[in-house]
């Protein structure tokens, strides 16, 4: 934890405040304090030097105790309580004490020590502080009001961020069952012709099997490992297709270097193969294109339209998944796009890294 966020407990309170809130306050009374140095530096050539020290230390230590009673606890036990007849009726008072005391020791001051100055009006002085207190208070209030509201945002945007990482991992863990759902679909058709491909579509599940479950956990993955995984899905699927479909991954750039969240690719191709190429007997082929623009990554994904395919869905679990897990992990940096044309599907998806 930070050392600025550790707690410390108030003098004649049971309430605790971080030392960066102490470290404000403190920041502020110091800041009034010079202010009312320059303002009545006069009175040490008009009075003497204790006097000078007597005027700042009254005016500042009134203002503190004045201040303090209404934070601590005019504030939390009327005003917030709703109960607005007696916070303000309380806050006059306190006000009215420190007018009293104030302009008694102004008058004196003024009238008595720093002469001549005997025709010095007690009105005067209980208008000058009256105002002076309401503006100072005034400051004390937004001040605390603009540290609770930063406060609050803070911990909204740790919830917020809380509750967005939560939701990933639970759609990412979704991604595990589909696509393992798919895999298994695929081997049983291929054992049930007791097909020689099998293995080989064991061996390229349990590499896919190694990258989800000790790299896809990550936060971020690396793009080239990400393609890479996609490859072993596409030669998968080739395996169950045995060369009735053909089939192009193109990589137009390097992809070392970038990075991006886990998992997000494949739900495009698997949809690809699941609502195109799985119905289509003839003229069957995929294409899909990687491509990076600076921070940019593009990708088009384009398969055979079946003969008979019907426009239903624009996908089922995967690419609901893909959209909800976009708009999470790339909010306003994302596009997906899905296009029914005349003789094949196009899926375009742009994200900046």
């Amino acid at each position: 934890m930070d050392i600025l966020d550790k707690q410390l407990k108030l003098p004649f309170s049971n309430r605790k405040v971080s030392i960066k809130y102490a470290l404000i306050h403190c920041t502020y009374w110091l800041l009034i304090t010079g202010f009312f140095i320059f303002e009545k530096k006069y009175l040490i050539h008009k009075a003497s030097m204790p006097y000078f020290v007597a005027c700042v230390s009254v005016r500042i230590i009134l203002l503190i105790v004045i201040a303090y009673l209404n934070l601590q606890y005019f504030l939390p036990k009327y005003l917030l309580k709703k109960q607005y007849l007696a916070y303000f009726a309380l806050v006059i008072l306190s006000v009215a004490g420190y007018l009293v005391v104030q302009s008694l020791f102004d008058f004196y001051l003024y009238g008595y020590v720093v002469g001549p100055m005997r025709n010095s009006h007690l009105m005067e002085a209980l208008s000058y502080n009256f105002f002076s207190t309401l503006w100072y208070l005034g400051l004390m209030l937004a001040l605390k009001l603009s540290l609770d509201w930063y406060g609050q945002q803070l911990t909204i945007q740790k919830i917020t961020v809380e509750k967005l990482n939560a939701e990933v991992d639970f759609l990412r863990a979704q991604v595990n069952p589909h696509f393992l759902f798919n895999v298994l679909n695929n081997l049983y058709a291929l054992t049930l012709k007791k097909s020689e491909l099998a293995p080989d579509v064991v061996l390229k599940l349990s590499e896919m099997m190694e990258y989800m479950l000790y790299d896809s956990t990550d936060e971020k993955v690396l793009l080239e490992k990400e393609v890479i995984y996609l490859n072993n899905y596409i030669e998968l699927e080739r395996l169950r297709f045995d060369g009735q479909v053909t089939i192009a991954l193109n990589i137009h750039h390097e992809l070392k270097g970038h990075k991006i969240a886990p998992l997000l690719l494949l739900p495009l191709v698997e949809n690809a193969f699941k609502h195109g190429l799985s119905k289509q007997t003839e003229n069957n082929w995929l294409t899909v294109d990687i491509k990076m623009e600076k921070s940019t990554l593009k990708i088009n994904i384009e398969n055979a339209k079946p003969t008979s395919a019907i426009s239903k869905s624009k996908g089922g679990i995967g690419l609901n998944n893909l959209r909800k897990r976009l708009e999470l992990l790339y909010p306003s940096k994302h596009q997906l796009e899905l296009e029914d044309k005349k003789n094949s599907f196009m899926a375009k998806l742009v994200i900046e890294l």
